[in-house]
């Protein structure tokens, strides 16, 4: 059995290389055991960058990060990433499939986390931010992460480098 997915031009640029202006169905096998891109799971807030569609899936029962390589047709191993005490939400990978970012509540808390997958660490961004924070994007090349902050009493957007220290971009 199949499953279709469907793919938002926004999404699928990444996918067809120089064919742009359309829609397009991308059919991956589905696996009902939760080993390829298709499960009977939820899958959240795709995102496609280069080669990779990082997306949050319920698969294990919490809201977890989760790979695919679309060359390879394989989830991608990101050991050391989930944790059943923290929900993950909006995740955005580097082009190279190096550097994940994405959002988490834990203990109530919303704070922004950057993976690696060379070191297999994760750390968080936010640690020093008193604030809400919400919906981060990574650049193509790793080195800023863009995400939105209630630190005034309204919604910013804040950039940072991989560090962890914010950018002043006027």
């Amino acid at each position: 059995m199949k499953r279709v997915v469907f793919v938002p031009i926004f999404l699928s640029l990444g996918l067809l290389g120089g064919c742009v202006g359309y829609p397009r169905l991308l059919n991956y096998p589905f696996d009902p055991g939760g080993r390829s891109l298709n499960s009977l799971a939820s899958e959240l807030s795709p995102q496609v960058s280069g080669r990779y569609v990082i997306f949050i899936t319920d698969r294990r029962g919490s809201q977890d990060v989760y790979m695919f390589d679309t060359v390879t047709q394989n989830l991608v191993d990101l050991p050391g990433l989930n944790s059943f005490d923290t929900i993950a939400s909006h995740p955005s990978v580097a082009d190279n499939g190096r550097y994940i970012v994405f959002a988490a509540s834990r203990q109530g808390r919303s704070a922004i986390f950057l993976y690696d997958r060379e070191t297999r660490q994760s750390r968080n961004l936010t640690t020093n931010l008193q604030a809400e924070v919400r919906n981060p994007t990574i650049s193509a090349n790793g080195n800023r992460i863009a995400f939105e902050s209630s630190n005034n009493g309204q919604w910013d957007i804040l950039v940072y480098n991989r560090s962890g220290q914010p950018l002043n971009i006027p």
